[in-house]
């Protein structure tokens, strides 16, 4: 332990990392735009220089902490220093701040507004850059990239996809492709972790908005959409409400008080999800071919697979994903002449991931030819829609989702967070439905924030070897294990972002630092409140089996080939 002075406050230190911390840790708000904990240091923006007893200045967020240490943060000469750096960067920015997708929530913005800069005395000299807006996830508009490297670190240490990076030098530096390439042919695997950490609106999510306006104001078109699991917990976000808080009640009133024809739920297909897929893992065990079997519910981790492991893609689960089931089961459930009503199916997706509109795209996915997901939209996209709309989501009273396709397991509820696809699977694969049952497989060891967690259960007579993982960096070490013979699995669980979907790329960003807990508690809350826990004990799926998808469930609820 150790004490520095800051400010003229004696403040004690333990294993903080760096100065910046204990700053932060005393209650002091000190700017940065290039500093996140969970990457390596940068200290590339200079916000957060802090100045010492002796006049020398330094960036904290780059300084070892010291005992006896003097510092001050907010001197005349810090405070000149700091609104000169963010006037510079303004002057070389794109400043069509009332137009940007990001106004209102960009931490430049919110730095100018707070250092009172009300005029930029510099000419943008800048060369104007074309916006890349191949990707079906992701916009990427170089000019209104500040060169703070956030989106390059997010994309290598915590993806290891890299398929971003720094090009040029002085004040021809751009943050690019390699060899100036569109996002699409690169190996972008479309999670959006980079738009997550980008301060600006150089990255942002590739919208649909308004093709699903255009679609409820259609009269001859009926417009279905499903909620993922992990938007429930993160939608109040925007609106003051609890962190964690289920909001799934109220964001099922504001979406029929905009003109959703149906709200579904997209757990009813998580559930769909998890009967087919431990019937393909019991088949793969007992048969040995193709073991580890892979979880193919996150888009991101499937191409991920194809473009760097190719020769595990029959490792992968045949099996669509829970929002690609769903889409598939609502558009033939209204090809039906009973219930189709002389109106065009138009499906819409909720969901916490950018990842899922290339998913959405994806031709191995579709049904008789046929695009099942018309459109996919963030929770960030659904927010800014009710904002559009006018309604005061927090006021509104909770409804339910709409029958037939509106109510799931707890097991469908917790795939929103790592380690809630395996365990609503062993859930399945157990005859128990006790609360003991329920319990001891809750802390099996699937649950928790771990990178990597691996664990073994029993299931008639022989142990099964688990590993569960999120963030595709800790995935690549799984991989190589795997590919060198070092590591042995039967199943093989992985999220592309860390922590599962609650931290997907279309979440809302500004957030209180301990939100992931919150929004994972609000899950386990969700889970534990649920009438039921098993997708067998869905009624509802069992009377789909027998009825409508009575042999068509290979057809609708699983990929052609990878």
């Amino acid at each position: 332990m150790g004490i520095i002075t800051i400010d003229g406050r004696k403040v004690e230190f333990t294993d903080e990392k760096n100065v910046l911390s204990i700053i932060r840790n005393a209650g002091i708000n000190i700017p940065t735009l290039c500093y996140h904990s969970e990457v390596s240091t940068f200290g590339a923006c200079r916000l957060c220089t802090v100045e010492d007893e002796r006049g020398r200045t330094f960036a904290s967020c780059s300084e070892e902490p010291r005992d006896g240490m003097v510092i001050y943060t907010n001197t005349g000469k810090l405070k000149k220093y700091r609104k000169l750096i963010v006037e510079l960067l303004l002057a070389a920015h794109c400043r069509d701040c009332t137009t940007c997708v990001k106004s209102g929530e960009c931490n430049l913005q919110d730095l100018a507004l707070r250092l009172g800069i009300i005029d930029v005395r510099f000419n943008n000299t800048r060369v104007k850059h074309e916006i890349d807006r191949s990707s079906p996830g992701i916009i990427r508009d170089p000019n209104k990239c500040i060169l703070c490297g956030d989106c390059v670190r997010a994309c290598e240490e915590l993806q290891g996809v890299g398929c971003i990076g720094f090009a040029f030098r002085g004040t021809e530096a751009m943050v690019m492709p390699a060899f100036n390439k569109s996002i699409a042919e690169t190996d972008c695997v479309n999670c959006g972790q980079c738009r997550v950490y980008c301060p600006t609106g150089a990255i942002s999510i590739h919208t649909h908005m308004d093709e699903v306006w255009e679609a409820l104001a259609d009269p001859d078109s009926r417009v279905v959409i499903q909620v993922a699991p992990a938007v429930r917990v993160a939608v109040g976000d925007a609106y003051g409400i609890n962190p964690g808080k289920n909001v799934m009640g109220r964001l099922v009133n504001a979406l029929h008080r905009m003109g959703f024809d149906e709200v579904y739920d997209t757990t009813f297909g998580a559930d769909l999800t998890i009967v087919e897929e431990s019937a393909e893992f019991v088949n793969r065990v007992e048969t040995g071919k193709n073991l580890p079997i892979m979880t193919s519910c996150c888009p991101a981790w499937v191409k991920y697979v194809g473009d760097h492991y190719p020769e595990f893609k029959d490792n992968l689960s045949t099996c669509r994903s829970p929002m690609g089931m769903l889409s598939a089961v609502v558009k033939e459930y209204y090809r039906n002449p009973k219930n189709v009503g002389g109106k065009k199916t138009v499906v819409v997706a909720i969901m916490p991931c950018t990842a899922k509109k290339q998913e959405a795209v994806r031709p191995n996915s579709f049904t008789k030819g046929e695009q099942d997901t018309d459109y996919v939209l963030t929770t960030t996209e659904i927010i800014r829609m009710i904002n559009n709309f006018g309604l005061d989501f927090k006021e509104l009273e909770p409804e339910a989702a709409d029958v037939p396709f509106g109510f799931g397991s707890g097991g469908g509820v917790i795939f929103g967070v790592t380690g809630g696809v395996t365990e609503a699977a062993l859930r399945h694969m157990n005859p128990g439905h006790d609360k003991e049952t329920m319990m001891a497989i809750a802390e099996s060891g699937v649950r928790g924030e771990n990178k990597i967690k691996e664990f073994k259960v029993p299931y008639e007579g022989r142990e099964l070897s688990i590993c569960v993982v999120n963030g595709l960096k800790n995935a690549n070490t799984v991989m190589e294990k795997i590919k060198s013979g070092e590591a042995q699995y039967d199943f093989l669980e992985v999220m592309a972002c860390r922590r599962g979907c609650i931290m997907g790329g279309g979440q809302p960003v500004h957030s209180a630092p301990r939100m992931k807990k919150y929004r994972a508690k609000g899950l386990y809350n969700a889970d534990s409140e649920a009438i039921i826990k098993k997708c067998d004990d869905n009624p509802l799926v069992q009377s789909f089996y027998n009825g409508e998808l009575k042999g068509m469930s290979h057809e609708l609820l699983h990929n052609k080939e990878y």
